[in-house]
C-alpha cells in the first residue's frame, strides 16, 4: 500500500488545495466537498485516511459544527485502527452526515484516479 499512497498523493493534495481555496473564498460547503473527494481517494491508505479525517475535524472546528467535530474524532480512531485491515467502507465520503460503516458508489472520475494509482501511475 506504500506504492498506492505515493501514487495517489498528488491527486489527494490537489483536492486539499481546492478545499483550502474554497474555504478561503468563503465557500465552506465546497471546501468540504473537496475534503470528501480527498477522503474517497485516500481511504485505502492509513496515512491519507487519517490525515483527511483530521482535516475534516479541523473544518468542523472552524465551522463550529459540533456534530462534525464529534463524528470526526470517532472516524479518526476508526481510520487509524481499521484502514490497514481493510475494515473501511469503500466510497464512503467520510463526513458525519453519513454512517461511518456505509459503503457508497464512487464518482467515476475518482474511480479512474484510484485505478490509475493502483496500477502505479500518477
Amino acid at each position: 500500500m506504500v506504492r498506492f499512497s505515493k501514487a495517489i498523493a498528488p491527486f489527494i493534495e490537489l483536492e486539499l488545495v481546492r478545499a483550502r481555496q474554497a474555504e478561503a473564498f468563503g465557500d465552506a460547503v465546497t471546501g468540504f466537498r473537496h475534503l470528501e473527494n480527498a477522503h474517497v481517494l485516500g481511504q485505502e491508505s492509513t496515512r491519507w485516511h487519517v490525515k483527511v479525517h483530521w482535516l475534516m475535524f479541523r473544518w468542523g472546528l472552524r465551522q463550529r459544527d459540533r456534530r462534525e467535530v464529534v463524528g470526526q474524532i470517532i472516524r479518526i480512531i476508526g481510520a487509524a485502527a481499521l484502514t490497514a485491515i481493510k475494515g473501511v467502507p469503500i466510497g464512503n465520503t467520510g463526513g458525519s452526515n453519513i454512517s461511518p460503516v456505509k459503503p457508497l458508489p464512487i464518482k467515476p472520475e475518482l474511480e479512474a484516479i484510484i485505478a490509475k494509482a493502483k496500477a502505479g501511475g500518477s
